[in-house]
């Protein structure tokens, strides 16, 4: 049978701050600049979520991307309108680059797909920057 590969985009917006503890005040401000702003800053985040699979016999669907859509919603629902740093407390504890964060979103999307298999997320900080995870 083909495999198939199908992505839903959601969206979220957040706020967070880059800060290593472990480094000094200077030390931060020199690595994460303007991500380092102690009143935090915030991002319209884009998350494609794609899946892989063989097509449903009945319906021609890897995954109903309505059933797909309300798996990833139940996650970023967490994080949409939050701090990063301080609401969520899945989060604790991780420096929340958008590195950071994209792993931590597979940890608690993947069980959650309906259909096929998580292949590969990508988190857009910016319509010009974003983190790209394989579950590797």
């Amino acid at each position: 049978m083909p495999k198939v590969r199908v992505t839903r985009r959601v969206h979220f917006s957040a706020a967070h701050r880059l800060h290593n503890p472990g480094l000094s005040d200077e030390d931060n401000r020199r690595t994460f600049g303007l991500c380092n702003s102690p009143n935090f800053h915030g991002h319209n985040y884009e998350l494609d979520v794609t899946v892989e699979g063989e097509p449903d016999p009945d319906t021609g669907y890897v995954v109903d991307l309505g059933h797909l859509r309300a798996a990833a919603e139940s996650v970023i629902g967490d994080l949409d309108h939050r701090n990063l740093n301080v609401d969520v407390p899945w989060l604790a504890g991780v420096l929340p680059s958008t590195e950071n964060l994209v792993v931590a979103i597979w940890a608690r999307l993947a069980p959650l797909v309906p259909r096929g298999r998580l292949v590969r997320l990508v988190l857009w900080e910016t319509p010009r920057n974003y983190a790209e995870y394989t579950g590797d």
